[in-house]
């Protein structure tokens, strides 16, 4: 198994020592593959797609401002 070396704030590591019952190179390991397989699934589903990084970041604004505009709809209500 190759060695990965991970930086953490000071504060964050003194907060992981607190939990000793925890295998944090497990946790590590975990959120590596899970953040993996879920890269190579999007890439798998975008191959094909036609769509720019421009009309990404358009629809993704898009969407962003109609659900935030439907939020506040029921706030305000």
């Amino acid at each position: 198994m190759a060695n990965v070396t991970v930086v953490v704030p000071d504060k964050l590591k003194e907060d992981m020592v607190s939990f000793e019952e925890i295998n944090w190179s497990a946790v590590a390991r975990k959120a590596f593959d899970d953040k993996v397989k879920f890269l190579k699934k999007m890439d798998s589903l975008l191959k094909n797609s036609e769509l720019t990084e421009e009309d990404a970041v358009r629809l993704g604004k898009e969407i962003k401002k109609e659900l935030w505009e439907n939020h506040y709809k029921k706030l305000v209500k």
